[in-house]
């Protein structure tokens, strides 16, 4: 899991607390030069702190939580799996002739019980995003978590998928390689497995990129986290032709997971530590671990027929909606 010990990356809205913190640090520092005990001003200021970043993350905007969701230091695919999991072996490529770093996967041990698990992984920094292509997959990335997918139908092993990307890549190169069809032939595919199915926006979900591994029975979504049919940049270039006005676009795309937890797309909310996952990953990976084996346990006592029926239903009934007639 990433550290927590480096000079945090402020977002602008962590501005207030950043302020406080080198207050109480500068009051901590006179203090000791000058020999005057203070500790009942530092404990009131540190209060103040912990009430100041309850407020402000408990009142973010779609726009602010976008930017939570892309911190650079969020927990990535690969640091959940190496927290959650009992054991862990990566697997390569789509037998195709590629190995698509932006999406990655393996088989492991999740609570003693053998799994698949794959995901989307960003980079930690700018050398690592191009390496990674900043988490969006070719289609020989979603042909490799086909194959994987397919590894855990036939030996009867639960999947468990990780959403992070701001979408599918859409270079020319992914057009000639065919990388509609590939999202395509995961989402049939995906309907038909017999093994359960879990899918966790882990940070961002962007449009087919997203979907490519979203079908499941369960999808779950950290509390900052965002899912979207386009990133509310692209949406707002699209309608008002002004990328500037993005904030609104992220307001009316309904991104957030308390509105899609509303609308009935998803199941549950994974809450995040105070200040975000990044925050206290260790915590937001217990939080996860914990959820994804009692959604295992669930649907483990689902027969196979039965799971594909409820995971049918469940894509249905997405975009229903009631007209009052005047």
């Amino acid at each position: 899991m990433p550290t927590t010990d480096r000079k945090p990356l402020l977002l602008d809205f962590e501005k207030p607390l950043a302020e406080l913190a080198n207050r109480i640090d500068q009051i901590r520092q006179l203090a000791a030069e000058n020999g005057v005990d203070v500790s009942g001003e530092i404990r009131k200021l540190e209060t103040r702190a912990m009430q100041l970043r309850e407020e402000i993350f408990s009142n973010l905007s779609p726009s602010q939580r976008l930017q939570v969701a892309r911190h650079p230091r969020r927990p990535s695919t690969l640091d959940y799996i190496q927290s959650i999991s009992d054991e862990w072996m990566e697997l390569h490529g789509d037998r195709c002739g590629g190995d698509d770093p932006a999406l990655v996967g393996g088989v492991g041990r999740l609570g003693g019980q053998p799994v698949v698990m794959l995901g989307h992984q960003k980079g930690r920094d700018t050398k690592d995003n191009v390496a990674r292509n900043f988490g969006m997959a070719s289609p020989g990335g979603y042909r490799k978590a086909l194959r994987l997918m397919e590894h855990a139908h036939k030996f009867g092993m639960p999947i468990i998928t990780f959403i992070d990307t701001p979408g599918a890549w859409a270079g020319i190169e992914a057009e000639h390689q065919g990388q509609g069809e590939a999202i395509a032939y995961n989402l049939r595919e995906m309907f038909c497995f017999d093994v359960p199915i879990i899918c966790t926006v882990i940070g961002e979900g962007g449009s087919g990129g997203a979907l490519g591994i979203g079908v499941g029975d369960r999808l779950m979504m950290f509390e900052h986290a965002v899912y979207t049919v386009a990133t509310p940049e692209a949406c707002a270039a699209i309608l008002w032709k002004d990328a500037g006005k993005s904030p609104q676009a992220a307001v009316a795309l309904k991104i957030t997971s308390h509105d899609l937890k509303n609308l009935g797309i998803i199941d549950e909310i994974l809450p995040e530590p105070i200040g975000g996952a990044h925050s206290d990953p260790l915590e937001a990976a217990r939080t996860l671990k914990q959820s994804l084996l009692d959604n295992l346990d669930d649907l483990n006592r689902l027969t196979s027929q039965e799971r594909r029926q409820l995971r049918y239903e469940k894509f249905r009934k997405i975009g229903v909606f009631t007209e009052s007639v005047h």
